[in-house]
């Protein structure tokens, strides 16, 4: 029964592209991996497009916009969750955790993230799927490449460039819908009446989209990407990345060739050398040469040697996820292992563990009001006629909620007389929604041992907030 295997000769032509400085030209490619990254961009996109205009009832006085991003009024909304400037060390250990998963995910499966799911990696996927649309695969574009123009040609290179530039231009728009009300600036930009700000920054995100998932593309997992800089780093050998089994592959032969060998009972490698893990690459690297910190781990390469073998009737795998720990292996001969427990993974794991736990209770307890107090620096003290002491202080009311409250301020810890300035009765502090009050309080004491105060506003439903600070005696 004859094989027949598609080689790509245009691959050379490429090559000479490339090193000519035209962008990596990647083929299409089938296969399961391929489904996933599909899925994952299908999935990933509609989170981004649709999560603007989901809806989070958050009583009155408060915005329904599920997830928004109120720089204007320094709050920043997530569903349940409301953050403030002064709980931003809630959103820093937030980037630390999804900092830690992304170094536990790199130990695991090396730059996984930058192959499925980085908004690089997914817009230029869909800008490859419109080129592919209109203008045809790998071997056609190639054959562009260089060629002279013509009115099919300029009617195809118009329709991408306008079909990009409306992706884009969604993309644009739909990051301003984070940072205000979605629905209406949407009716806004259909009726005309958006301000320049708007329009300015819509224009600055459709021109970096448009850029960098039209033109640089491998550009910036290469280069502009910090990431690759860190693999020097943080590279795992027991981590399950792309490799290329050469112990199995080489030596490299046609697949008429490595049948004549083994038909005389000689070896032959697996791989044939037809060229095409390079040709599906979005980064236009060869796998075989040994692991490449430019290498996102797409998998790509793997489906597209999977689909060779299978042509050729021979086992699945010559490139694969695997360890370059269990590739040694192989060239010894050795069992292949699978060290994914081991020390460092489960420290990652643990720490991810401790940190999501940390954060968790953080945001659980925390409060949608603050006390804070402030002592006098300067008299710290006062001596009376009859000789006891005054302390001041400044106190401070934050009220986070969507609607006013009233509170009782009281003190403990101290045998003094407690004094609003301005409120001789020490009647109820009213602070309204979104709103904080700052009171002048003196604290008088007979006793003038030196000691700590708590400081106690309690509002209407029995909440309280308490501070601590010092009365001192000198």
């Amino acid at each position: 029964m004859a094989i027949t295997i598609e080689i790509d000769h245009a691959r050379t032509r490429a090559r000479a592209a490339a090193a000519a400085g035209s962008p990596v030209v990647p083929q299409a490619v089938k296969g399961p991996i391929r489904r996933i990254k599909w899925a994952i961009l299908l999935l990933t996109l509609s989170i981004y497009y649709v999560t603007p205009f989901v809806r989070w009832d958050r009583g009155p006085n408060a915005p329904d916009q599920a997830v928004l991003l109120d720089f204007a009024n320094g709050r920043l909304y997530a569903f349940f969750v409301e953050i403030w400037p002064q709980d931003l060390y809630l959103v820093t250990g937030l980037l630390v955790l999804a900092s830690t998963i992304l170094i536990l995910t790199n130990a695991l499966a090396g730059r996984l993230w930058c192959g499925f799911a980085c908004p690089q990696t997914v817009w230029t996927d869909l800008f490859l799927l419109v080129e592919r649309l209109i203008e045809g695969d790998r071997r056609q574009r190639l054959k562009n490449i260089g060629a002279p123009l013509t009115p099919k040609r300029v009617v195809q290179t118009v329709a991408k460039h306008a079909a990009w530039l409306l992706i884009a231009l969604a993309t644009g728009g739909t990051l301003i819908f984070y940072f205000t009300d979605a629905p209406e600036l949407l009716r806004g930009l259909a009726a005309g009446n958006v301000s320049a700000n708007a329009l300015t920054w819509i224009a600055v995100f459709t021109g970096t989209t448009y850029g960098l998932a039209g033109f640089a593309r491998e550009q910036v997992c290469t280069f502009m990407c910090p990431w690759p800089r860190l693999q020097g780093a943080i590279w795992d050998p027991e981590a399950y990345t792309v490799n290329y089994r050469d112990y199995r592959g080489e030596q490299r032969t046609s697949a008429k060739k490595a049948a004549e060998l083994r038909l005389r009972g000689e070896t032959a490698g697996d791989c044939v050398d037809c060229g095409q893990c390079v040709a599906v690459c979005p980064i236009g690297i060869d796998i075989r040469q040994g692991p490449n910190f430019a290498c996102i781990n797409c998998g790509l390469c793997v489906d597209a040697c999977d689909g060779v073998m299978a042509k050729l009737g021979r086992p699945r795998g010559l490139i694969d996820y695997e360890s370059w720990a269990n590739i040694e292996r192989g060239r010894r001969k050795e069992v292949p292992r699978n060290r994914l427990l081991r020390p460092k993974t489960l420290g990652l794991s643990a720490a991810c563990l401790a940190l999501a736990g940390t954060i968790g209770v953080a945001f659980a307890t925390k409060t949608t009001a603050t006390l804070s107090v402030q002592h006098d620096r300067d008299p710290v003290a006062v001596r009376l006629s009859d000789g006891s002491l005054r302390n001041a202080y400044t106190v401070k009311l934050l009220n986070k909620s969507s609607s006013a409250h009233r509170y009782t301020l009281s003190v403990s810890g101290i045998d003094g007389k407690l004094s609003i300035v301005g409120n001789d009765d020490l009647s109820p502090i009213e602070v309204g929604a979104d709103a904080s009050e700052s009171l002048r309080v003196t604290l008088t004491a007979a006793d003038a041992e030196q000691r700590d105060v708590v400081f106690t506003a309690r509002d209407e439903t029995g909440r309280a907030l308490s501070a601590t600070d010092r009365f001192i005696e000198r």
